[in-house]
């Protein structure tokens, strides 16, 4: 059962001094929202019903009638409207959606998405969200899926239980679409394909291996990657997980001999052979995925942070910039 307490909803009903006017236009009075481009945003946005019913964009025109049960449902579900991230500060929490079940924030590289055991006291976004809320009387959010510390970009927060049951539903049936950036050593080729493999986990070494053949600890690894641009030494690939294991990307394009710029585990390049970067380039730069509540799709995207993109600007060709370290 939804919790509907924390809704906030503005009910009228309709006089006979308002019927016959538009829905639009009877929104749009002073004393409800104030104007005819607040009511349309409302109305496209789903936030409008009359008598229990959602209105649809057509309905914007509407003639009402006395009787006609108007409400307005400020806070619905899967209503929050994307938008643009600003320019970090430094403790900033970026947010890219957000509404009553859940938010989408664009995390900075070396910020721990969620706290580890025995580095509780290592600041993680985990905490930045929850700070977000508590300011905002709500409860502790719960991470719905992780990147790694020194990967950037976009992770999803459920603010209850059956939104965080639901969002890890979509993950366990591989249906939310998450496509990441990264910029690898060397030209995939093909350009476009699947990188397919059986790994297991680590725990000695906390990191993924290759597993051998039998291995019941073995799990499937699948990603479809396309190579964006051609870099010097080096390219742009877009990578979409099919599965996501702990540091997929980063130990399949190593595989193929093909590791992340800034790799410092998954790699077998002599030190000299590496582009110099701070850490692995790697950007998780689209989620898309079913609002659990509306049912509607939610799409969220977040740029390439500034270090990545002076990357990529150093190393395209003609540039100054391919120094590798010495």
């Amino acid at each position: 059962m939804w919790n509907t307490d924390a809704v906030k909803a503005n009910r009228w009903t309709v006089g006979s001094d308002d019927a016959g006017q538009r829905l639009d236009k009877f929104l749009a009075s002073p004393d409800r929202l104030g104007s005819r481009s607040k009511a349309a945003d409302a109305i496209d946005r789903g936030k409008i019903f009359v008598n229990e019913v959602e209105a649809g964009t057509e309905a914007a025109g509407q003639l009402l009638v006395p009787g006609d049960d108007v409400r307005v449902w400020m806070d619905r579900p899967g209503s929050g409207r994307a938008v643009r991230p600003r320019r970090r500060r430094e403790g900033d929490l970026v947010i890219v959606f957000e509404d009553a079940s859940l938010l989408v924030v664009d995390k900075p590289a070396g910020l721990l998405a969620v706290p580890l055991g025995g580095q509780a006291d290592r600041a993680s976004l985990a905490d930045l969200v929850a700070g977000h809320l508590r300011s905002h009387g709500r409860r502790t959010p719960a991470a719905v899926h992780r990147i790694d510390r020194d990967t950037s970009g976009l992770v999803v927060f459920a603010k209850d239980g059956p939104t965080l049951g639901h969002l890890k539903e979509q993950f366990l049936r591989r249906s939310p679409e998450r496509v990441y950036l990264a910029v690898v050593h060397g030209h995939p080729a093909p350009a476009d394909g699947d990188w397919r493999d059986r790994l297991r986990w680590d725990h000695d070494s906390l990191a993924q291996r290759v597993a051998r053949p039998g291995d019941p600890r073995a799990v499937e690894a699948v990603s479809r990657y396309h190579v964006v641009e051609r870099l010097s030494g080096a390219a742009l690939v877009e990578i979409r997980l099919v599965t996501g294991k702990r540091n997929q990307i980063r130990v399949q394009a190593a595989l193929r001999g093909h590791p992340l710029v800034g790799e410092q585990m998954y790699t077998t390049l002599a030190i000299g052979d590496r582009i110099r970067f701070g850490r692995q380039a790697l950007h998780a730069s689209r989620l898309a995925f079913e609002h659990p509540v509306t049912g509607k799709r939610v799409e969220c995207t977040a740029p390439l942070p500034e270090d990545l993109d002076e990357l990529i600007a150093r190393l395209r060709p003609g540039r100054r910039g391919s120094e590798r370290r010495s």
